[in-house]
């Protein structure tokens, strides 16, 4: 299996989502998005769940930090 590791952003990207759209089917607002794929915070345990689910990638391979701490 392939261990690809990816971005918030790429993972949304990858899956042809704007951000309003990912926004919508995740039930928060576009700006608490941009904050996540900025790592200005981070999301709860529970939206983690929605994520892995509508991007379809478990949670060890999406890149929650930004590039400088990994």
């Amino acid at each position: 299996m392939d261990s690809i590791c990816m971005t918030l952003k790429a993972a949304r990207i990858n899956r042809g989502l704007t951000q309003k759209e990912a926004a919508k089917l995740l039930e928060i607002s576009v700006d608490t998005l941009s904050n996540y794929e900025r790592a200005k915070c981070f999301p709860d345990v529970q939206l983690i769940g929605r994520i892995e689910a509508l991007y379809g990638l478990p949670y060890d391979r999406i890149i929650f930090l930004p590039k400088k701490y990994g």
